[in-house]
């Protein structure tokens, strides 16, 4: 395999994958979300940890244009290699931390899955983003279960100075209603973890069709949405407590950009908006 393919792996996985047959896919999903942990593993381990046969990994390899697993376990040591202090997992609850308090453990996970989410790829990404939201039309807003959470706060903060922003969250039994309403211009910013909702599944791949542009916010290169999305920002996610705090640092960051970028009209409307808060008594003034 020539250079540029081995820069590449997760990409071509990820365009690959929904093509093979559905165990190879499963195969796939697996080598996507342990990415970090394969570049030491034999074919038998690989095969017993993904729960397929041995026969079934080496068709994969072969789909990925590897002549033996070697190669491919090389290619994937090399490339994690460079990321390994941030993909690394902390165990913020064994055995020695039992005693720690729960404040503290998860103050300290908090920071670790920060430090984790913020590599290269998401900094180029994140500017790709924002430059896509800058130049849409409406701005359309989804995410379920926990992560609907995510996608009212994304609404709340940018509402107050960008006046084009749409909520699809509160009414998903319209929701495709209000796709098929998109126009041309019209950008779908969508939170999806897992586990991945039908819901917004189907909601992404109809917004693909109609071509529309989608920004992708997620935890996993096996995302089922993730070949569909024009911009993918992706975040880390933890195996030990359940946290939205890296998709909340990432929201506010996308909205100081947005806010600047789009100065001074965004400037005036909040200025003028704390005014009429203070008129109207709705906020208090000291």
């Amino acid at each position: 395999m020539d250079a540029e393919n081995q820069k590449n792996i997760k990409q071509r996985i990820i365009h690959l994958k929904d093509d093979l047959p559905r165990k190879q896919k499963h195969l796939c999903d697996y080598i996507l979300k342990n990415f970090h942990s394969l570049g030491l593993v034999t074919i038998k381990e690989l095969s017993t940890d993904a729960n397929v046969g041995v026969s079934t990994v080496m068709r994969t390899m072969d789909a990925l244009g590897y002549d033996n697993f070697n190669d491919f376990r090389k290619d994937i040591y090399d490339e994690s290699l460079t990321q390994d202090s941030k993909w690394t997992l902390k165990k913020s609850l064994d055995e020695t931390d039992k005693e720690v308090q729960t404040l503290l453990s998860v103050w300290d996970e908090s920071v670790h899955l920060l430090n984790q989410s913020l590599d290269d790829e998401l900094t180029y990404k994140f500017q790709s983003a924002i430059d896509h939201i800058l130049k849409a039309g409406n701005i359309n807003i989804i995410g379920t279960r926990p992560y609907r959470s995510a996608a009212l706060y994304f609404e709340q903060l940018l509402g107050e100075f960008y006046p084009h922003v749409r909520q699809l969250s509160n009414d998903t039994e319209t929701l495709f209603d209000k796709v098929l309403q998109f126009e041309e211009k019209d950008i779908l910013i969508v939170f999806a973890f897992e586990p991945y909702t039908n819901i917004v599944i189907n909601a992404v791949k109809e917004t693909y069709n109609q071509n529309n542009k989608i920004i992708l916010i997620t935890d996993y290169d096996s995302s089922p949405v993730i070949s569909y999305a024009t911009v993918v920002l992706k975040v880390a996610v933890s195996r030990n407590q359940f946290s939205i705090i890296p998709v909340i640092a990432l929201i506010d960051a996308m909205i100081i950009e947005i806010g600047k970028k789009s100065s001074p009209e965004s400037l005036d409307k909040l200025r003028k908006l704390e005014q009429k808060l203070l008129e109207n008594n709705i906020t208090y003034d000291s």
